[in-house]
């Protein structure tokens, strides 16, 4: 009987398990990028190793950023930006945990670009601060991306700007993501 019992209950996990597993959506490769606008200097980076997961079932949504992946046009904005501003040495990654908070409205079955908003935590340089962000979600041939467009405060993340090059460097940092998912 408990034999049975515990065959029982490893198969109810292994069903709930791959039920919620198949909705999952991944990606190693997405894609974040940031600008700074400021009359004297524009500054931008790519990062292109940006993991990410998505359930599309629960709108749990999660991103992990590697500080020192940023390519920069210039290798002193690198540097600075690795040694000076980020301190990647302290803070080697940045992260979002949060949720699609309107996932239902996301019909996977049907091609479309369903907008939602994305609400949780980001930590950067070791601070988190709770944000709500647009976002689009487009479903196409069965293949779901995201992207999303939004700005920080450089100040809300406790990162110095040394007053030599204040003016090279905006207050507000524009953020895009863009991450093409696989099924998982």
């Amino acid at each position: 009987m408990k034999r049975t019992i515990i065959i029982l209950l490893m198969l109810l996990s292994c069903g709930i398990f791959c039920s919620s597993y198949g909705q999952l959506y991944f990606t190693k490769n997405g894609r974040l990028s940031f600008f700074s606008k400021t009359s004297l200097e524009n500054i931008s980076a790519d990062n292109n190793q940006v993991l990410s997961v998505l359930n599309v079932q629960t709108g749990v949504l999660q991103f992990s950023v590697l500080n020192d992946a940023f390519y920069f046009p210039k290798a002193k904005m690198q540097e600075d930006f690795y040694e000076n501003y980020m301190e990647t040495y302290k803070y080697p990654k940045s992260t979002f945990k949060g949720n699609i908070t309107d996932i239902s409205n996301v019909d996977i079955s049907k091609d479309g670009n369903y907008n939602v908003s994305a609400r949780g935590d980001l930590n950067i340089h070791g601070v988190t601060k709770s944000i709500t962000v647009p976002a689009t979600i487009t479903v196409t041939g069965g293949k779901i991306s995201a992207a999303s467009s939004f700005k920080v405060l450089v100040k809300d993340y406790n990162i110095i700007v040394p007053t030599i090059v204040t003016n090279k460097i905006a207050e507000s940092i524009e953020i895009t993501v863009n991450c093409s998912y696989e099924k998982k």
